[in-house]
């Protein structure tokens, strides 16, 4: 069993081994003409992604910013496909700390728009995503909502949660580029969870409900 054992591990070496060597290989083989193809494939992409930064900036994307009603979001919904929308009430502390950490990652993550709504301003868009708890983060991807954080639960049950934290958490929904393992979150030091009663409003949310179309 141990000599099976050792012969299989031997053998994907070998062949990780024999895959880098014909990369390798394939880069030292590389004409002028090759390496000027590279080259202009890498410029290419990046004036492409030059153009989507311009034009999510013109969006508003790289600020954190309140939307004035429901119609503003689904304005733009149509326009920003990766929205990050914090639903909160003023009269919820925590939803103070979810402002502090937002404002860091919408400057970080262009790609997406940060924003918060009023829950209580916005009943119809609440009702229709059924959120219950505050502060609740909805997080949309191509006019869906692909997933909710709902309260502190997922980012550790405590207050003092790291903005590294909350990233990780956000970027399962794909509506983030992340670089960090997704499988394992950020190693963070965390005070005791202080057990406090979740704020909620009228409504109802369903953690199995995903893919809500907000185009229908």
């Amino acid at each position: 069993m141990a000599n099976l054992l050792e012969n299989q591990l031997f053998t994907a070496a070998k062949t990780i081994e024999q895959q880098l060597d014909q990369q390798l290989d394939r880069l030292d083989n590389l004409d002028s003409d090759d390496l000027k193809a590279l080259r202009e494939q890498r410029l290419r992409e990046m004036k492409e992604l030059n153009n989507k930064k311009q034009e999510w900036l013109r969006n508003g994307h790289g600020t954190y910013s309140e939307l004035a009603d429901e119609k503003e979001f689904f304005e733009m919904s149509k326009k920003s496909p990766n929205i990050v929308c914090h639903f909160y009430r003023d009269s919820t502390e925590r939803c103070k700390i979810v402002d502090m950490h937002l404002k860091i990652l919408a400057a970080k993550h262009v790609e997406a728009k940060f924003c918060k709504v009023n829950a209580e301003k916005t009943p119809f868009l609440t009702q229709r995503l059924r959120i219950k708890v505050i502060p609740t983060i909805a997080l949309v991807k191509d006019s869906k909502t692909k997933d909710f954080i709902v309260g502190f639960t997922d980012l550790g049950n405590c207050d003092d949660f790291a903005t590294e934290m909350l990233e990780w958490r956000i970027a399962h929904s794909g509506a983030i580029d992340y670089k960090g393992d997704l499988m394992q979150p950020p190693d963070v030091k965390r005070k005791p969870f202080m057990n406090r009663p979740q704020k909620t409003i009228r409504g109802g949310y369903d953690s199995d409900d995903s893919d809500i179309d907000l185009d229908d």
